[in-house]
Formats: structure tokens, sequence, C-alpha cells
């Protein structure tokens, strides 16, 4: 071997060992600024959760034929694209062009466009458009999996069903990444704890008194691999990195209604309060994604409300991270910090149909996360 390929050759092994040494070590976290004059909203979602999973069929009321495409869980906007594009498909083999779509939150605005794309001519019902649907105040994180069904409780064919949504939905975002306004980006997560990390999994197991499904292991190829971090700036002993999708909604949702207006869609604001009433509308076919409000509208008592409440603090653009600890999340987006309640993991919030924002809950979290960034000044 030439004397300059031996250099070379241990030059080049010499960066790989850098490389895996720096793939370990996290950079200076810039401090969330967690004071609660800071807080300038506090939100509250309900999750449309269905044991079963989504409605995803078809049935016929009257003359008219309505695809259902609601009850997604916390998975909402990370399934929309897939979900959408399965309603979209039937609601067009029916041979009908003229669709209407009930709903202007995530599954609506996403089942809308998946129409228009199929050739179809749509007019979105609704009575709330973003910012005031509650969709529109979710995390905003790519969670596929997050309440979607009890592993229990769902058909055979659902894990494959799920896959395919949650693949379909995947390369679509990869679309609107890039683009102005930063409707979708990635963003480095830290998952904080001052147990050993199989503690911490053995402990949200626990706290899963339901047995809600997880498929992620079908989804390994599109996955980012989370890490152990040998030093990183927090002041707690175990910190694991890893990286997801995340959704400024703000943006997006404008991003999304933008993209159906100009595509020639009609939005006009109705509220249903029964099956029956659909009759006044022109379209032979309907596509249902009213999400939590199908519970009173089609009698849904499948539907569980799973609460959310989100203590919005102000954007700090330096501050690019979201980070879990103890009870607490924290995502850094452009359009605001959320700091929601994970005290109970999946459980937090099921079957809680309160709507009215908790303002000292909201300030007692706000005031956790400044006690851990306290630490680390300290």
């Amino acid at each position: 071997m030439q004397r300059r390929d031996l250099l070379g050759s241990v030059a080049l092994a010499g960066l790989a060992g850098c490389a895996r040494r720096a793939a370990k070590l996290a950079p200076q976290a810039a401090p969330i600024r967690a004071q609660s004059d800071r807080i300038f909203r506090v939100t509250v979602c309900l999750r449309p959760f269905r044991a079963a999973g989504p409605r995803l069929d078809v049935e016929r009321v009257g003359d008219q034929t309505v695809v259902h495409n609601y009850g997604h869980g916390g998975s909402g906007w990370s399934l929309s694209w897939g979900s959408g594009l399965l309603a979209a498909e039937k609601a067009m083999a029916t041979g009908e062009r003229e669709v209407a779509v009930l709903g202007c939150g995530a599954l609506g605005l996403t089942a809308a466009i998946q129409l228009q794309r199929a050739g179809a001519k749509v007019t979105i019902y609704a009575k709330e458009r973003p910012p005031e649907v509650r969709s529109a105040r979710a995390t905003g994180s790519w969670t596929p999996d997050s309440r979607i069904a009890l592993t229990n409780a769902v058909a055979p064919g659902f894990p494959a069903l799920w896959e395919k949504m949650c693949r379909t939905s995947f390369h679509t975002y990869e679309s609107y990444l890039g683009l102005a306004g930063t409707p979708v980006e990635w963003l480095d997560r830290y998952q904080l704890s001052d147990v050993a990390p199989a503690e911490a999994q053995a402990n949200r197991r626990q706290a899963d008194t339901l047995g809600f499904a997880h498929y992620q292991d079908r989804i390994a190829d599109i996955t980012p691999k989370s890490e152990d971090l040998v030093r990183h700036p927090f002041p707690v002993k175990y910190a694991r990195r890893s990286s997801s999708l995340t959704f400024n909604i703000a943006s997006y949702s404008r991003q999304l209604l933008n993209d159906f207006f100009v595509e020639g869609g009609r939005l006009e604001r109705r509220e249903f309060h029964t099956p029956s009433e659909l009759r006044t509308l022109p379209q032979k076919v309907i596509v249902n994604c009213t999400g939590y409000g199908a519970k009173a509208l089609w009698k849904d008592d499948s539907i569980v409300p799973v609460r959310g409440q989100i203590a919005w603090l102000i954007p700090q653009p330096e501050a690019h991270y979201a980070l879990g600890y103890r009870n607490v999340n924290v995502i850094s987006r452009r359009d605001g910090i959320v700091v929601q309640d994970g005290g109970k993991g999946e459980m937090e919030g099921y079957n809680d149909d309160n709507e009215t924002p908790d303002r000292p809950a909201a300030e007692a979290l706000v005031q956790g996360v400044a006690e851990l960034f306290g630490r680390l000044r300290a």
C-alpha cells in the first residue's frame, strides 16, 4: 500500500470515528423561557378515539352515499393524507364527480385535496374553519399510532391498513418540506429521564391500562433511530435523541386552504345536527370528516374523548427542538412553544370531555419547565 493511501485510510477512519462520537453528543440547547407571563393562550382539544380504530366505511343515507373518515384519536394529522386517499378512492368509485366534504380540519382538508387530485369538484361544508377547528389546537407532531386503537379491539387487517395510511401520509409530507412558512419540518427531540431508559419504558407501559395499539415496528425503515447520548446539556442522568416530523399548524393549515382554493374548491359555512339534514346538499356523495363532532352528528357512542390541553409560550427561533421530561412535553414550533401534560402517557385526558382551559394547571406545567432549565443554568 502506498504511504499516501495508508495515510488516507487512517484519516478516513479517524473522521468516521469522530462522526460516530459526534452522533452521541448533543449541542448546547438554548433554554426555553418558561415564564407564566409568556403564556399567550391556553387551548383544549378533544381527540376522537375509537377502540376499533377510525371509521372508514361507506353507508347509504337516503339516495346519498356517505364515506366516513373520522375517529383517528391522536393520529389525525399524521394519517390524514393516507386516510384521505382511501376516502377519495371510495367516493370516486361511485362514478360521481361532484363531492361534498363535511369538516374543515385535518381530515377534511386533506380528503378534499385528495378528491381534487382524483378529478372531483369539491365543496367543503363546515361550521368552522382554521384556526377555529379542534385540530388547529393539536400538538403538531408526527404520531401515527397515538391512541389510534386498542390492540384487542381492531380487525385482523387493520395493522396493514394503518401502515398503508401511514406510508402514504409520510411520503406526502415530503412535498411540504422546505416551503415558505415552514409548514412541515424535521425537529430533534430529546427524551430526558432520571431513571434508566428501560425502567422509564416499563413505567409507561404500566400506565397504559387499556392496551393501546402500536405499530411503529412496521415503519422502521422510514423512522429515524433514537440514540442514547453520552454527553448532553440537560441536568438529568439519561437523555435520548431522535428526529421527527413537526407540523407548524398555523402555516400548514393556510397552505392546505390555499391548495384547496387554487384547484377551484368551495367552502360554505354550514352546521348539521342530524344525517337527515344532508338531503339539502346537491351532492350525491359525501365524505364525512367531522372528527369529534361525529359523536353528536352520527350518534356514534363508540367515540371516546381524549382531552389535551396546551399552554402556548411565545416562539423562540433559537430554541428549535422538543423534549419530554417527567410529566411534561415541550415542542418548540414556529407558531408557538407547546407545553403539554403527558404525566399519564396515553391515558392522559382519556374519557374527559371538558373543553374549558385550566390556566392554573397550565402555569404549573410551565413552572416545571422553568425548574428544569433553572437547574441547567445552575
